[in-house]
């Protein structure tokens, strides 16, 4: 079976338990909602202040969006000891990652997708204008995220306090992607908005790097 193939599968195995239950996403749209929420109340921005300061709130919602959701993604599998099975079929360890990554993604895409309307509601901050240059750092940023997230959650699926552990592994090197990202949509939040390019070159950098290093070293990431 192709890696693609069994990406796809593993895919539509992750969407469907998903969509069935909505647990993971219902509880991670709701609480990065409340996040951006509570934090429009505690500063109660100006435009120019949302301007300034929106795009860390921002980030920081996503962030804590995808530490949420990206736990479960491996500690559900080695709770049912359905890894043992995946691992025992004929499929490389990448499409196993890869599966998980897309799906993922979809669902962190998702919570942004909810949140993003939301957020420049109460911040007063007109997205209209800028909607495609910041779906596109948003996307890239996800993208890296998701990645990274997935493999740092297969790491941590087997400790006995995984769900402080992913944190603490994810956070140090998700550190320049959510500089990167911060930087990138800050520019477009300015009273010229334009899309740094420099910035958004190191957001997709980030992204190749992290995304071929999981697939040069997925076998030695199952294997232990």
């Amino acid at each position: 079976m192709t890696t693609t193939r069994a990406a796809a599968i593993l895919l539509t195995k992750e969407l469907r338990l998903e969509f069935r239950t909505r647990e993971l996403l219902s509880t991670t749209v709701v609480f990065a909602v409340v996040v951006v929420v509570l934090f429009s109340f505690a500063f109660d921005p100006t435009s120019a202040e949302s301007r300034r300061y929106g795009p860390g709130l921002l980030w920081i919602a996503f962030l804590f969006s995808g530490s949420l959701m990206l736990n479960p993604s491996f500690s559900r599998e080695h709770s049912n000891q359905t890894l043992d099975a995946l691992r025992m079929a004929p499929v490389s360890p990448f499409a196993i990652l890869l599966g998980k990554m897309i799906a993922n993604f979809i669902f962190l895409s998702i919570a942004e997708a909810v949140l993003l309307p939301v957020f420049g509601v109460l911040y007063n901050v007109s997205l209209a204008a800028i909607a495609g240059r910041l779906v596109f750092v948003v996307m890239l940023g996800s993208i890296g995220l998701a990645v990274t997230g997935t493999v740092f959650s297969a790491i941590a699926a087997h400790a006995r306090l995984r769900e402080l552990l992913l944190p603490l592994l994810l956070l140090p090197v998700l550190a320049p992607l959510l500089i990167a990202a911060v930087a990138a949509t800050a520019s477009l939040f300015a009273e010229d908005p334009a899309l740094d390019r420099a910035w958004v070159a190191f957001l997709a950098g980030f992204d190749i790097v992290f995304l071929t290093a999981s697939w040069l070293l997925s076998d030695f990431l199952f294997e232990e």
